[in-house]
């Protein structure tokens, strides 16, 4: 069995289509259809040709969306794509079911591999990061640099913020805060999500509060969303308890491309004081610490780790 290869999980049930997914000016949004797995890329093309390619990937309940607002910033330095993980954004479900972190590392990879984009600057948030570093670790060839952003790679002492997400892995739990929450309004459910991955919820404007809302409201309407949150929650813990050369921060040991870490010191999901264990883990890397930064570095403090990117794919251009 190779490093991503784990059992297949029961299948998905039939998806229908829900509204219309919010495109920036400037992106683009797209289908790539494989055997048994359709996904949607939001592109963001780069200023001029011949650009190295680069994509991102999202975390838990995240889109590509959640690239929106770095996208640009490096559009002048990279060809750019963001994925809907499977089951997630315009992604309908994977047809195996499988929402295990190898399972979306294999996504990843059929896609890069699909597309010839290879070997691409790989940015990651959350989930997405322990994605990333298992498709690193699996795929170097795959990987030109790796950008980290709160990565979900194993801690011993759980943050608070975090028992949610580990509450969802089990049996049962997810369709009784289904059915407790039945009456939360839209907005509610938004201003929860913020306050938990923002360093400053206050920070998010009007126009995104409403855009943020309508998306969700459009991911309810889904009829797998509940499933492919429960799934991938369970996938995360999972991946938490696998040991040998499975493990993450084996994996993370394994990965040869220079990598940037961000950490976020008001994150409620993933400890900042894991900067420096990770910095020990990936053998080329370097750290970007935000103080007044919640899990999503990359949405609120977009220009900063935009400069902390653009000088890491400086530094490895392959010129």
């Amino acid at each position: 069995m190779s490093s991503t290869e784990l059992p297949e999980s029961v299948a998905a049930a039939a998806t229908p289509r829900a509204a219309p997914v919010r495109v920036a000016e400037g992106e683009e949004l797209h289908s790539v259809a494989l055997p048994g797995l359709t996904l949607s890329v939001r592109a963001r093309p780069g200023t001029r040709p011949g650009l190295a390619p680069a994509l991102y990937v999202h975390g838990l309940g995240g889109s590509s969306q959640n690239w929106s607002a770095l996208m640009p910033l490096l559009a002048d330095v990279v060809d750019g794509e963001a994925v809907d993980l499977p089951g997630f954004g315009d992604s309908p479900p994977p047809d195996d079911g499988n929402y295990s972190v190898t399972g979306h590392a294999r996504a990843v990879i059929r896609l890069l591999d699909a597309r010839d984009r290879g070997p691409v600057h790989l940015f990651a948030n959350s989930l997405g990061g322990a994605v990333a570093t298992r498709v690193a670790a699996a795929r170097p060839d795959l990987v030109r640099t790796l950008t980290l952003i709160s990565p979900a790679l194993p801690e011993l002492r759980v943050q608070r913020g975090a028992l949610p997400t580990a509450l969802m892995a089990v049996p049962g739990v997810t369709p009784l805060f289904a059915r407790l929450s039945r009456d939360w309004t839209a907005e509610e459910r938004t201003r929860g999500v913020l306050a938990l991955c923002y360093g400053n919820p206050a920070s998010v404007g009007p126009e995104e509060l409403r855009a943020a809302v309508a998306e969700t409201e459009r991911r309810l309407q889904l009829p797998y969303f509940w499933d492919a949150m429960t799934r991938s929650a369970r996938g995360i813990v999972n991946a938490y308890t696998l040991g040998g050369q499975y493990g993450l921060w084996r994996q993370a040991e394994r990965v040869l491309a220079p990598t940037l870490l961000v950490y976020g010191g008001r994150d409620q999901l993933i400890s900042f004081r894991m900067a420096r264990k990770a910095s020990r883990a990936f053998r080329d890397s370097r750290l970007l610490t935000l103080p007044e930064a919640g899990h999503v570095a990359m949405m609120e403090f977009p220009r900063e780790v935009a400069g902390a990117a653009r000088d890491l794919i400086a530094d490895n251009d392959g010129s």
